[in-house]
């Protein structure tokens, strides 16, 4: 909520107290049901398009930094867009208290979310923020997948199992 604009929080302690105090203990939690939906199929779409991609690039399967970057990469963009529409009900939800629209603010799931997102913005709305949720994830899971490579090579290595 601090990163809107206009809300007039001081700090973190100004914004908890505040939210707490106007919107109750709740508030903390409405979107973590949409927050799970949203992260199982990012997880699962990443896993898969890694592996894919990965194999693609480097179908020998030896230790290639170059390619564990570009497949962390681009598996990253492909489960941040393919879930931007969830993450979009997951903002509104979690900004729903600074809302001044009396529809935003009395949603509290998912589904409510995502009715009002298509009635005010159309198909469009689903899509909102898909650029930086992209630009956002990709650098992300570029160096996860390659420190977890890095690790996994390092220690076939010192166990002398390299390219195993």
């Amino acid at each position: 909520r601090m990163q809107l604009s206009g809300t007039g929080y001081r700090n973190i302690a100004d914004c908890t107290a505040k939210v707490f105090r106007n919107e109750g203990l709740r508030a903390f939690y409405v979107s973590y049901p949409t927050t799970i939906l949203m992260n199982m199929p990012f997880q699962s779409i990443q896993f898969g398009c890694y592996d894919l991609f990965r194999k693609t690039l480097n179908p020998s399967g030896s230790y290639s930094p170059t390619t564990h970057v570009i497949a962390g990469g681009m598996a990253g963009a492909v489960a941040a867009a393919l879930t931007t529409p969830i993450d979009c009900c997951k903002t509104l939800l979690q900004t729903r208290g600074a809302s001044a629209d009396a529809e935003v603010r009395a949603a509290s799931s998912m589904a409510t979310a995502a009715k009002i997102i298509y009635r005010k913005q159309g198909l469009s709305g689903f899509l909102r923020g898909l650029r930086p949720r992209v630009i956002a994830n990709m650098p992300a899971t570029a160096i996860s997948w390659t420190t977890y490579e890095y690790f996994k090579w390092m220690i076939a290595r010192r166990d002398g199992q390299q390219n195993k």
